[in-house]
């Protein structure tokens, strides 16, 4: 087992530093996380970055695929999974990240104060974990999410939650990034990659004091990816997505549909086999 915490994000990257201008990985990926019928800590993913493309090429792209998927391997772009039913085929709504959470819950977080946020959750009887801003603004948004059938593209996430996007001239605050949403999941995700040096180790920066509080969802720092963008990265669109598509689409819980997953033993392991070294194992 290689436990890789990302299929080559950051070193596909590097290659598009390098020259690249279009490529792509299909490999294993590793989350230090607890198992749901819509995670596993080890998965199948898929990234591709494309150079000198916009992340609403992005958007283009990622809506062929999944309805050209959808229609070669099925059959059909129309679908039924976790209690709702969406038409890869119809229109794709443009959802704003901001404005659904206050359609939703009625509270505008781009002015509400973390007190304010904590309250609106306690209302909603939704549980969280770490009280810092990107915490709970992404809780509450994962509470609006469960309620878009879709399909639909997520954008305009505010900059605190998206620490590797570039910062959208459109709106200030918020980033260039989509995420697809299919019943009440996000189901791949993509933006136009953050190329300013500058701005990458601002953004690190506060990762790591997350990090350094007790955030154990906060992303770890890369020092040698800003030194690659201080020797210049172009315009780049990336995006990712994993067996989860299918999963939904197949409406099984995710385990069901990956070949040979991570199982417990059948045998729980002795005390004696846990503390024996390969030197033991070689005498025997």
């Amino acid at each position: 087992m290689f436990l890789r915490i990302s299929v080559g994000e950051l070193w596909q990257k590097r290659l598009i530093a390098g020259g690249f201008q279009k490529i792509f990985e299909i490999g294993k990926a590793y989350r230090n996380e607890g198992t749901s019928p819509e995670h596993l800590q080890e998965f199948t993913n898929m990234e591709f970055y494309w150079a000198y493309a916009h992340y609403r090429d992005g958007m283009k792209l990622v809506q062929k695929l999944y309805r050209t998927l959808a229609q070669e391997v099925f059959g059909t772009t129309q679908f039924t999974t976790r209690g709702h039913a969406f038409d890869l085929a119809h229109e794709w709504k443009e959802i704003r990240y901001t404005d659904e959470i206050k359609r939703q819950t009625g509270i505008d977080i781009e002015k509400a104060t973390d007190d304010e946020i904590k309250k609106t959750l306690d209302k909603l009887r939704v549980k969280y974990e770490g009280d810092n801003r990107e915490r709970l603004t992404d809780t509450l948004w994962k509470f609006c999410r469960k309620n878009i059938s879709g399909p639909a593209f997520l954008i305009h996430h505010p900059k605190i939650v998206s620490a590797l996007a570039k910062e959208s001239g459109e709106y200030p605050g918020s980033v260039e990034r989509f995420q697809v949403i299919l019943s009440g999941s996000e189901i791949g995700n993509g933006y136009s990659e953050l190329n300013d040096p500058v701005d990458q180790r601002a953004r690190f920066e506060l990762q790591q004091k997350l990090i350094d509080s007790g955030d154990e969802e906060a992303m770890m720092p890369d020092w040698e990816f800003v030194e690659m963008l201080e020797h210049g990265m172009p315009p780049t669109c990336g995006f990712g997505c994993g067996d989860r598509l299918f999963a939904f689409l197949v409406d099984k819980p995710l385990r069901e549909t990956v070949m040979f997953p991570l199982m417990r033993p059948k045998v729980e392991q002795t005390k004696e086999d846990k503390e024996e070294t390969p030197q033991k194992r070689s005498k025997k």
